[in-house]
């Protein structure tokens, strides 16, 4: 196991540039998971770990997770704490890192015809947001989530965590073209835009039987109208009180139930 004692270390810099920047993440096809939890989902979900590193302190006291983690990769590094937590990304660092391959996420609807049900969402832009929706969407087993590009980045570190490892687990396909999309869709299919209109129905008087889509859409501008026009039916939940919206997450979470119910 190799050492790193400067925080001028290619390495380091590395891990920070991946932390920070989307476009970066995506020119290397790799990404960062920090935390015992998650980097123990990854390994179980049997990503490709191309690095691993650890502090000191959790060296110490975690010996049989670095050799677990030692033998899937050729590459592990040994970090002063100091070093480690000036390259972490939460307040109080675990002390393990891993650099991971980006997943392969490709879509093929001839898997979710007949009773598939798929979660789609334009321009979420929240990490927190979307890390809640991916880890309810693991839970509640839905088929398959469709993110359009503009969404925020799947492997930003806080929506990683905020799944819970559902990122490594859940099917997710990235989308150039929803509307269009959506139409191949409702081919076999029934589609619905979370929106509030005149043309909407109570998602309590929504059918999802079969082959379902479901569309959320941006936390403060919704679903745009093309994608709006490209589904089969619209939906709203009913609120009571004074209350004019629900937060992306807690609506997605709400549809989610109603779909897998």
């Amino acid at each position: 196991m190799e050492q790193i004692s400067s925080k001028e270390n290619k390495r380091i810099k590395t891990i920070k540039k991946l932390l920070s920047s989307a476009s970066f993440r995506r020119e290397e096809g790799v990404f960062v998971a920090e935390g015992l939890r998650l980097c123990g989902d990854a390994i179980k979900s049997c990503a490709e770990i191309v690095s691993a590193f650890f502090s000191e302190s959790f060296y110490a006291k975690n010996a049989s997770f670095v050799q677990d983690a030692a033998s899937i990769t050729n590459q592990t590094f040994l970090l002063k704490d100091s070093i480690f937590s000036a390259v972490s990304d939460t307040k109080t660092p675990q002390g393990v890192l891993f650099i991971i391959k980006t997943l392969d996420k490709t879509i093929d609807f001839d898997k979710i015809k007949n009773n598939g049900k798929v979660l789609a969402l334009e321009t979420v832009q929240d990490p927190v947001n979307l890390g809640t929706i991916l880890r309810t969407a693991e839970a509640l087993g839905v088929d398959l989530v469709v993110l359009t590009r503009d969404c925020c980045d799947i492997y930003a570190p806080k929506v990683a965590r905020g799944s819970m490892g559902a990122v490594f687990r859940l099917p997710i396909h990235i989308t150039d073209d929803l509307p269009g999309l959506i139409g191949r869709f409702n081919a076999f299919g029934t589609t619905y835009a979370a929106v509030l209109d005149e043309n909407s129905v109570s998602l309590n008087d929504c059918s999802f039987e079969g082959a379902v889509l479901a569309v959320v859409g941006n936390e403060g501008n919704g679903i745009t109208p093309e994608t709006i026009e490209a589904c089969t039916h619209r939906l709203y939940i009913p609120m009571r009180g004074d209350a004019e919206s629900l937060n992306v997450s807690v609506a997605a979470s709400i549809i989610l139930w109603e779909m897998k119910k």
